[in-house]
């Protein structure tokens, strides 16, 4: 079992992974878990406090060599508004019962559930079903492995 020493941001510039791990975005926030990469390696994660890996950086393991992390495609809702003020409205809503989302341009993103999609098309919103990777926004008190954390662990 291999044990990861730091986390590399996805601009990294340190060449290609020797292999890779797809994870959901729940599965991306972690602090301690035994991951298996691709080809079969098992690589232990133990950080002093949780953080969230992102799509395209990488854990630099004990031997120097690096394993990738690739966000995984998944089943959600992708909403719509009418205009920005209304979209404003939506993303408060859903806020307001602590959901993970991401904002992304002119539309959220949230994972499937049909009690928000109901409400959320009760407000007016589009709702369309979408497969795709997930990258909902950290809350104000979070731990996460970007470059400009100062984290102890993320290599520079």
């Amino acid at each position: 079992m291999l044990r990861a020493l730091t986390i590399l941001p996805p601009d990294h510039g340190r060449g290609l992974p020797y292999d890779t791990i797809t994870l959901e975005h729940a599965e991306r926030r972690l602090r301690r878990k035994l991951l298996r990469l691709k080809g079969g390696d098992e690589v232990l994660v133990d950080f002093p406090q949780t953080l969230t890996l992102e799509h395209g950086s990488a854990l630099e393991l004990e031997d120097g060599r690096l394993a990738g992390i690739i966000a995984a495609d998944e089943l959600l809702y992708e909403i719509r508004a009418r205009d920005t003020a209304h979209l404003v409205r939506l993303a408060w809503h859903i806020g307001n019962r602590h959901t993970s989302a991401q904002l992304d341009g002119n539309r959220i993103l949230i994972k499937r559930d049909h009690v928000l999609k109901t409400m959320l098309e009760g407000l007016g919103a589009t709702v369309t079903n979408v497969t795709e990777p997930f990258n909902a926004e950290h809350g104000a008190y979070h731990s996460h492995a970007h470059a400009d954390t100062g984290h102890a662990l993320l290599a520079r």
